[in-house]
C-alpha cells in the first residue's frame, strides 16, 4: 500500500529509505530532503506491508500524464522480493500515468529492464559512470 509520506521525510525511517536512493552521503541525503520540502510538485510515498515500510518512491507527473521517478529504494532486506515492482503496480493504478521515465546507473538498469521498461544507454554523463534512460509505456485499460 502506498502512503504519503512527504510530509514526514524527515522522520528517521523515512530518511533512512531515501537515502539508499542517493549518494551515500549526509550532503545528498540533505538535499534530496530539501527538495521534497521546497518543491510542491515532487511526490513522496512509502510502501507499507502489514504496516511495515519497506519501500519508498519519489515523482512528479506533469499534464500529460509523464510520470519521471526521482528516488526509488527497497530496504535491503526486503529486495529481491517484489516490493519494487509492486511500487510500480500500484503507483500505475493510483496515478494512472500515460508514461513512466527513469535515469538510472548500472546497478539499478536490469531492475527496470526486467519489469518491462525499455532502456536507452545516455553514455558517461560522469567520468567512467554510464547512466541509462529508462521508459515505460502504460496501456490504456480497455473498456
Amino acid at each position: 500500500m502506498l502512503v504519503n509520506v512527504k510530509s514526514y521525510i524527515n522522520k528517521p525511517e523515512v530518511a533512512e529509505l531515501l537515502s539508499y536512493a542517493v549518494f551515500p552521503d549526509d550532503k545528498s541525503l540533505k538535499a534530496a530532503i530539501q527538495l521534497y520540502e521546497e518543491t510542491e510538485s515532487l511526490q513522496l510515498y512509502s510502501y507499507e506491508d502489514e504496516k511495515l515500510l519497506v519501500g519508498l518512491i519519489g515523482y512528479e507527473i506533469n499534464e500529460e500524464r509523464v510520470l519521471t521517478v526521482h528516488h526509488l529504494a527497497v530496504m535491503p532486506e526486503n529486495r529481491l522480493k517484489g516490493y519494487g515492482r509492486g511500487i510500480f503496480f500500484e503507483l500505475i493504478n493510483v496515478q494512472k500515468p500515460s508514461q513512466i521515465i527513469v535515469e538510472t546507473d548500472e546497478e539499478a538498469v536490469e531492475f527496470y529492464r526486467n519489469i518491462g521498461f525499455v532502456v536507452y544507454s545516455l553514455g558517461e554523463v560522469h567520468p567512467g559512470v554510464e547512466r541509462f534512460r529508462c521508459i515505460y509505456e502504460v496501456e490504456d485499460e480497455e473498456e
